[in-house]
């Protein structure tokens, strides 16, 4: 998109220098109503005093596994949802004083989002998207066409919503995300279904558009290790709503790197993984940091993850696998990865979260786990929630 195309009018009051986003002590609990399960309810914390600040023109990850508080932040941040404490601005403003100012500002893409309105066409829910933001008619269909032809579906921008595919749904829902070319863009899981080809176009796209005009910030989260190490200038791991680690790829690796990182391939005779029991005791072995565990069917194997003190523990390993009647068919000592981080933090792979691949990222990576709606009080939904009343539905705060 062109710097020289005319924005739609917004507020241009005076805010911070620097910051795109940050939050001070930021939390959300959820009240969960009475279950068989939970004869009194329970509350839920689903983020507990996060502090994050993010840079103007970075590209910033969230990285986390399943209920971690990654879309509870992001719907907290583009006014979804309010906070049970602590405050959060965007571009300088308090989302809770100032929810119009912010909206404003930001735009969301959301994997797997599965709104819109059937009875539309690809061409017209754009446009009708668009001029809710104020886009001029010219620049909206101009940028209509372009993110059309870039995604692939120039030829599919008469087609109904209703007559789209998965992966159709999702590309059309990255073009509506910068329509209205925003200081603050917030993509969540946004090459969730999405082809090789597309998913590595996209990608050069974002970056390719954060350099147009200084300033554009992204907050991505996202299942795929590969993804975050490539696109992201910084990322944070969440896990039960605290922010654990925050760093660059490259400085996040390094914290392990004096530690041997080892990846195996076992199989026992009765073609089972592992279990929980089988872990802990790996873990007991001297000089063994943390084993996780990847379960393959289809090949009925299980690749390990094992972060070692120093290569010295590789033997007493491969004894206690031998002696849990495992049989090692391939063992490799390899750089760390962001999973290898993850795994020494939270104490599991990101794929014994959610095992599905996709794309051209590399399974070697792991997966991360997406965030469900995480619904609060509202019970209904994030409006609802933020409004407050009722009570949620137990599945929903995960």
């Amino acid at each position: 998109m062109s710097t020289s195309e005319t924005r739609f009018q917004v507020d241009h009051r005076p805010r911070p220098a620097g910051l795109a986003i940050r939050t001070e002590n930021l939390s959300r609990v959820f009240q969960v109503r009475r279950s068989r399960k939970w004869p009194r309810g329970r509350r839920v914390v689903a983020l507990d005093g996060v502090n994050l600040e993010v840079a103007e023109g970075e590209l910033f990850g969230l990285l986390g596994p399943n209920g971690a508080g990654k879309t509870t932040l992001i719907k907290i941040l583009s006014t979804l949802l309010l906070p049970t404490s602590g405050r959060a601005f965007v571009s300088g403003i308090d989302v809770a004083r100032d929810p119009f100012g912010v909206k404003q500002r930001i735009n969301i893409v959301s994997g797997g989002e599965s709104g819109g309105y059937g009875i539309l066409s690809v061409r017209e829910s754009l446009w009708m998207f668009s001029q809710l933001y104020g886009v001029s008619n010219r620049i909206a269909l101009d940028r209509i066409d372009r993110m059309l032809k870039l995604v692939g579906l120039e030829d599919d921008a008469g087609t109904l919503i209703s007559k789209l595919s998965t992966g159709m749904r999702q590309k059309m829902n990255f073009v509506r995300g910068f329509l209205s070319d925003p200081d603050v863009l917030f993509l969540d899981e946004p090459t969730l279904g999405l082809d090789v080809t597309t998913a590595r176009t996209l990608r050069k796209f974002v970056r390719e558009w954060m350099a147009e005009r200084p300033g554009r910030t992204v907050l991505l989260t996202t299942h795929y290790m590969a993804e975050a190490d490539e696109l992201c200038d910084r990322v944070a791991i969440i896990d039960r709503g605290r922010i654990l680690a925050c760093d660059t790829p490259a400085s996040l690796k390094r914290q392990i790197a004096r530690q041997a990182v080892l990846r195996l391939e076992v199989s026992s005779s009765d073609g089972a993984g592992l279990s929980q029991a089988d872990l802990a005791r790996l873990k007991d072995q001297p000089g063994v940091r943390e084993v996780a565990a990847r379960w393959r069917p289809e090949a009925g194997r299980t690749v390990l993850t094992a972060i070692l003190e120093a290569d010295g523990a590789i033997p007493g390993l491969v004894g206690g696998l031998s002696g849990l009647g495992l049989v090692v068919h391939s063992l490799a000592k390899e750089e760390p990865t962001l999973e290898d981080v993850f795994v020494k933090l939270v104490g599991r792979t990101l794929a014994e979260d959610t095992p599905t691949n996709n794309g051209d990222h590399d399974s070697r990576n792991g997966t991360l786990p997406g965030d469900g709606p995480e619904v609060g009080v509202g019970g209904a939904g994030d409006g609802e929630a933020a409004a407050g009343g009722g009570a949620a539905d137990e599945s929903a705060a995960r």
